[in-house]
């Protein structure tokens, strides 16, 4: 297995919206994408996040990679289930034999790790960057997450919490 790391596009967005993208670098190094990934992240959009990606992209800390030749028939297998960025992206992952999938949606995680791909969620992101000292609160990461729309479910954000230790003691 290498060091490499590709991402899903939702988990680059969700940074990217809140300014916390080099989390990732940080930890991680460089992310691989896939191209369809990277239409998916919109860097020419005039969205929110959009000028940040396309920083990341200029200065490397995200990188396109184009899949395998011979990968379409499996793409097109995929594509039955998940859309184009979830699906080159696993295909990606199994191509580079990845030290993990950076994946949020749900469907997409549990087809890849059928496919033996480990897959890691933005918040085990958040857990790692707090134990690593690079993040304060968990929790306001994914309030400010959560203000830019972007989703995770209510057990899992309190399992996060309850893990990163910022969870408060209940009342009987």
């Amino acid at each position: 297995m290498s060091n490499l790391v590709v991402a899903d596009a939702g988990p680059l967005i969700g940074l990217a919206r809140i300014d916390q993208l080099s989390l990732l670098t940080t930890l991680y190094g460089s992310m691989l994408i896939p191209e369809p990934v990277l239409a998916e992240l919109g860097v020419d959009a005039d969205r929110p996040g959009a000028r940040r990606l396309s920083t990341a992209l200029a200065e490397g800390a995200i990188q396109p990679r184009a899949l395998a030749p011979g990968s379409e028939t499996d793409l097109a297998g995929l594509r039955l289930l998940l859309d184009a960025g979830e699906s080159a992206a696993i295909l990606l992952a199994e191509q580079t034999d990845c030290r993990f999938l950076l994946i949020d949606e749900r469907r997409g995680r549990e087809i890849a790790r059928r496919r033996g791909i480990p897959v890691v969620g933005l918040a085990g992101v958040l857990l790692t960057a707090k134990r690593s000292g690079l993040l304060e609160s968990v929790g306001s990461v994914v309030a400010d997450l959560s203000r830019q729309g972007y989703r995770l479910s209510d057990a899992l954000v309190a399992e996060v919490l309850r893990l990163a230790g910022e969870t408060g003691r209940q009342r009987d």
